[in-house]
Parts: structure tokens; C-alpha cells; sequence
């Protein structure tokens, strides 16, 4: 008897929880301080160098699943970002530790896969990519839904390496 009064509760829990969606965080609001996120498994950041030009990508090795891209030219400090997105969109929205930044983009069809690539410049002393150099973390915003792309502990040195050799 007393298990049949408990399940009304429960299923009244597990439902309001499962109506619970992670709402963004107005971006003034966003801690610059606490815990760094969690690497994803099968995921990281990859330096590529090729003579003057530095490239820092995160996805999945040796594959086309790229879900944000750097590249820049031996101390120019200036930046070519290339971001994935499932449709067309007009800015790549970076956000680390508290800083953020929206970048206009152009968009294109991204041929390899479904979906869209999004290019936008910007500089290495962007507060948004100097927090990310410190941190070894960054999210790209998009339709109200964060995708964090956090380093695991052997890529953070490729990720200040891109740094000092763009500048």
C-alpha cells in the first residue's frame, strides 16, 4: 500500500523534471569564476601547423567533425573563425568564462556534411578568445543553446602555442 502512494508523487516529480530545460544565463550573469566544464569524450582541440599559418581546431582527430575552427598567419594576431551550424546564420556567438562576443559571419553550405559553415574575423586580444586561452574553454551560442568545447589536460599546451605563434 504504501508503494502505491509514492508512485503519484514520483511520476508528478519525473515530470516536472523533465519539463526543466537549462535556460541561458543572461551573459552578465555568467560566472567568470567556478568550475572549468568537463572535456566531451572522443572530442578535444587540435594545433595544425603548415609554415606561417597556425590552425587550432576542435572535433574528432583525423575526421571532418569540426566544430569550430581558428586559423591565423605567424603574429599577425588576427583571426579567421569557422564555426559549424545546422542553418544559416549571420554571427558566431563565443562566450568563455564570462566574456562574450558575436561576431558577424557569413554563411555557406558546408558540402562536407549537413548543415552550414559560419566565417567571421576577429583578434587574439579578443577578451572572449584571451579567456579561452587562459581557461582552455569555449562555447558558441546558437539558437539559445550553449555547445561547450573544453580542452582535456594535453591539448591546453597547443592551445597557448596557437596563441604565441598568431600574436
Amino acid at each position: 500500500m504504501r508503494l502505491s502512494r509514492l508512485i503519484l508523487p514520483l511520476i508528478a516529480v519525473s515530470a516536472l523534471a523533465a519539463c526543466a530545460t537549462n535556460a541561458p544565463a543572461p551573459a552578465a550573469n555568467l560566472a567568470a569564476a567556478g568550475p572549468a566544464p568537463a572535456p566531451m569524450p572522443g572530442y578535444d582541440w587540435f594545433l595544425n601547423r603548415d609554415g606561417p599559418e597556425a590552425i587550432l581546431a576542435y572535433g574528432v582527430a583525423n575526421s571532418d567533425e569540426v566544430k569550430l575552427h581558428l586559423r591565423c598567419q605567424a603574429g599577425s594576431g588576427a583571426l579567421e573563425l569557422t564555426a559549424a551550424s545546422e542553418k544559416p546564420g549571420r554571427e558566431i556567438h563565443l562566450e568563455s568564462g564570462g566574456d562574450t562576443e558575436r561576431y558577424s559571419a557569413a554563411s555557406e553550405p558546408a558540402g562536407v556534411h549537413d548543415g552550414e559553415l559560419l566565417t567571421a574575423r576577429a583578434t587574439t586580444k579578443d577578451p572572449v578568445f584571451q579567456r579561452f586561452r587562459r581557461l582552455g574553454w569555449i562555447a558558441s551560442w546558437s539558437d539559445e543553446e550553449r555547445h561547450i568545447y573544453a580542452a582535456h589536460p594535453a591539448a591546453k599546451a597547443g592551445i597557448e602555442e596557437f596563441f604565441t605563434v598568431c600574436g
